[in-house]
């Protein structure tokens, strides 16, 4: 039997003027399989599939009845009944009607969960790897506005999530009322440790959002999209900043490195990511955040200084210094982001 691309080429060469012998050889089948083709007037046309009889049938009321009382009984109890009903056919003929007649759940419907203005920020870290290089990556997205924060560090201790946390409130200029995260080791020690809902969150996270006045919140095990806005900035920002800024690296013959991603990334942000015309508030992030959000926000206390349960226990320890090089070149030469896609 000949595929429905064959018949019509041999409907368009023979409209060409080619003989059914050369037709013939071209396709690779016989003379007669063109003929009947071109007699028939193109693709075979079959009839509806007849079904034929099962040894089911009569048994069909009787599943559609215990299903309708009890969607979610067993293939194997109601093969097991149909036997004493009198059913002598195999069990995968009963598992094939019951997955047919078994009612569908409805859809998890994706209910869009928006916050007003400056209540919520979402957080989490997404790793990035080029060759042997792997930076983590911070990113913080306002629930209102959808202005972005991005960061880029070399691992995701506590002491890097906090100054990560004090570079996006400066960025903003404020402070959430409430920050969202995902179930991080730095974050949180252990869920429903006091009860449904009451968790028990690392200290030194504790102690800095006492001082800057926000409450953290988890969101649920296994349910990405409570924190779905910045699920999605994570895959927008390996799309449209990421990859564009290795293939440059590439191009340049330079290294990969903290402090280059993150200049680049300041470039971006400014230039594409939150200026851009937001995919789902069809607004431009930056403009949202300054018009409104901005003003919603807590005020900046005074600078932090205070320390992890880490650093508290080796105070004699130096801090770390993070390599902050400039890049080998102006800003200008990342303008190849400014085409950067919405999500």
């Amino acid at each position: 039997m000949l595929t429905l691309e064959e018949t019509v080429t041999i409907e368009v060469l023979h409209r060409q003027g080619k003989s059914i012998r050369a037709i013939a050889e071209e396709l690779g089948v016989s003379r007669n399989t063109v003929r009947k083709y071109l007699r028939e007037g193109g693709p075979p046309r079959y009839g509806p599939r007849v079904r034929r009889a099962s040894k089911l049938d009569p048994f069909r009321p009787y599943l559609e009845r215990r299903l309708a009382v009890a969607p979610g009984l067993a293939a194997s109890v109601l093969h097991r009944e149909l036997r004493e009903r009198g059913y002598d056919g195999c069990a995968s003929q009963v598992r094939a009607l019951v997955a047919e007649l078994r009612p569908k759940p409805p859809p998890d419907p994706v209910v869009r969960f928006e916050t007003p203005p400056g209540h919520q920020l979402q957080v989490d870290w997404a790793v990035f790897t080029h060759g042997r290089v792997r930076l983590h990556g911070f990113l913080a997205t306002l629930g209102y506005s959808r202005w972005l924060y991005v960061h880029f560090a070399e691992d995701e201790r506590f002491e890097t999530l906090r100054e990560c946390h004090l570079g996006a409130f400066e960025a903003m200029g404020g402070v959430p009322r409430e920050v969202l995260y995902d179930n991080m080791r730095t974050v949180v020690v252990q869920r429903n440790a006091y009860g449904v809902g009451k968790h028990r969150f690392h200290a030194g996270l504790w102690d800095l959002a006492g001082h800057y006045g926000f409450t953290p919140r988890l969101c649920r095990p296994y349910r990405a999209r409570t924190k779905g806005k910045v699920e999605r900035a994570v895959g927008y920002v390996r799309r449209s900043f990421f990859e564009p800024f290795v293939a440059t690296l590439i191009e340049c013959g330079e290294p990969l490195t903290a402090g280059r991603a993150n200049a680049a990334a300041a470039h971006w942000l400014a230039t594409v990511a939150n200026v851009r015309v937001h995919g789902t508030t069809g607004e431009v992030p930056q403009r949202r955040f300054e018009d409104v959000e901005h003003e919603a926000l807590l005020a900046l206390p005074p600078a932090y200084a205070g320390t992890s349960p880490r650093e508290a226990t080796c105070p004699r320890r130096p801090a770390i210094v993070r390599s902050r090089e400039p890049l080998q070149r102006p800003l200008a030469a990342y303008e190849v982001f400014s085409a950067g896609t919405s999500p």
